[in-house]
């Protein structure tokens, strides 16, 4: 006496042990192909397909679920990151730093962090707190911070 399980169901038990297996030892992989596996899972049977439709299938909804997932759980600013890693100075836009020789169109310098770096735009004094807006080579374009109004 053999037991006859419909492709779908092989399907489904698969995506809910990936997905348990996500929970058990998580690494944020396993659960896009548990997902990609369920909804083969549910279109098997709803279609009764045949095994390479079926694969097919599984790896256009795995795709699309890694897509969903990284727009879903993507940092906001991070989406960026390569060009930051080539080009260091691009991750100091901004920050707020303090000015260190009073800055204008033509020059100045600002503190950041231990160190200090060329900038221009505001105008600022020294000693005043401004935004990093751009980097043009190793030279910093600052803007003055504006305070909110009092009420």
């Amino acid at each position: 006496m053999g037991f006859d399980l419909h492709d779908g169901w092989i399907w489904g038990i698969v995506g809910l042990a990936l997905l348990i297996a996500e929970i058990a030892a998580p690494g944020f992989f396993l659960i896009f192909l548990g997902v990609a596996a369920i909804a083969t899972g549910l279109f098997t049977l709803l279609f009764d397909l045949g095994l390479a439709p079926q694969l097919v299938l599984f790896v256009i909804y795995t795709a699309l679920a890694i897509l969903a997932g990284k727009r879903w759980y993507a940092e906001p600013g991070h989406h960026d990151q390569s060009i930051k890693l080539n080009d260091p100075a691009r991750r100091l836009v901004g920050k707020v730093v303090t000015v260190v020789d009073p800055v204008d169109d033509h020059g100045g310098r600002v503190k950041v962090g231990d160190s200090e770096w060329s900038a221009r735009g505001g105008p600022a004094a020294a000693g005043e707190r401004v935004t990093v807006h751009a980097v043009d080579g190793n030279c910093l374009i600052v803007e003055r911070v504006t305070a909110l109004p009092s009420n």
